[in-house]
């Protein structure tokens, strides 16, 4: 016989329709909390879970009624933000232009052309984040998925011996994993807190995070599926970043925009989903000899503006 659900909930377990395999379930996505569940979306509680959409609705209803959601004082936010930390770049120009560095919490996205440098800041911010806090860093380790075979551990020797590291110890802090399709992309920040505790990860790099996603889904028949993974895709991502304090950097891939007849045409894959998702979104491009144009498109609370940077053997400098 089935247990009956009280009234009052303290646990997930305690939800109508929702056992002890499910409740788990949910905690590994990031719902370990009533409120959490309480907040979620039917059909993506429904999907984790491997529930029914109206036992969805009924869990969150439960537990709607018993969480206590509600509203905290602007000076409460700003006590708890004391808590983000920053990656510097290598350029203090670029460092100035993202308010600090690369923030904790937050999903930085770069776009741009091939060869404008995506992947390289990538790298860079790989080593720079096992740095000690003083130098920019996080003392942390790195996840760094690659969707188009761009990793390159050469490239982090080289960068690593520009800024005085061991190269052989800052690679062994970079776990790699090469994303096959763009499922096989999703299982792996899916199932990524085990590694997250237990590596002290504080840096997650997507590169790119819509390559897949654009082989996978031809057409405008399949967009809408697509733009409906990408979007489960990157709010998993921002989930990951705001439960464990890391920072999350993605690169994205560029179309020309028909639409656009005067100006630059470039524009980011992705649509409405990425734009409304990226805390950062910074446009980047290739200058004369070494150097990159960078130009901060969207930011909470920085001004659009740009700045120049270099990409040298040792790595990214103003």
């Amino acid at each position: 016989m089935a247990k009956e659900k009280s009234n009052f909930v303290r646990e997930l377990e305690d939800l109508p329709g929702i056992g002890p395999a499910t409740a788990e379930k949910f905690r590994a996505e990031g719902f370990e909390t009533i409120e959490k569940i309480a907040t979620a979306s039917p059909h993506e509680l429904a999907e984790i879970g491997d529930i029914s959409v109206d036992n969805a609705k009924k869990a969150i209803e439960a537990a709607k009624k018993s969480s206590e959601v509600g509203f905290e004082t602007g000076e409460q936010v700003f006590e708890r933000r004391k808590q983000i930390g920053k990656i510097t770049t290598g350029s203090k120009e670029l460092d100035d232009l993202l308010g600090g560095g690369v923030e904790t919490q937050a999903i930085t996205e770069f776009f741009g052309k091939f060869g404008s440098g995506k992947s390289q800041m990538g790298f860079q911010l790989a080593v720079n984040v096992q740095k000690p806090k003083d130098q920019g860093g996080l003392e942390g380790k790195v996840l760094f998925i690659d969707s188009e075979a761009t990793f390159r551990p050469e490239r982090i020797r080289q960068i690593a011996e520009g800024s005085g590291m061991n190269p052989d110890e800052v690679l062994k802090n970079i776990h790699v994993a090469r994303a096959l399709n763009s499922d096989h992309q999703i299982l792996l920040i899916e199932k990524a807190d085990d590694i997250i505790q237990k590596e002290n990860i504080k840096l997650i790099i997507v590169d790119s995070l819509t390559s897949q996603f654009r082989s996978d889904y031809i057409g405008r028949g399949a967009l809408s599926e697509r733009q409906q993974k990408l979007n489960r895709h990157i709010r998993a991502l921002q989930r990951l970043a705001d439960k464990y304090n890391i920072a999350v950097y993605i690169t994205n891939q560029v179309m020309d925009n028909p639409a656009i007849l005067f100006g630059d045409p470039t524009t980011p894959i992705g649509g409405h989903v990425i734009a409304h998702q990226s805390t950062y979104r910074v446009y980047v491009r290739r200058g004369k000899e070494e150097k990159r144009i960078a130009r901060l498109i969207d930011s909470p609370n920085m001004p659009e503006g740009e700045c120049v940077f270099k990409v040298t053997t040792d790595g990214i400098k103003d």
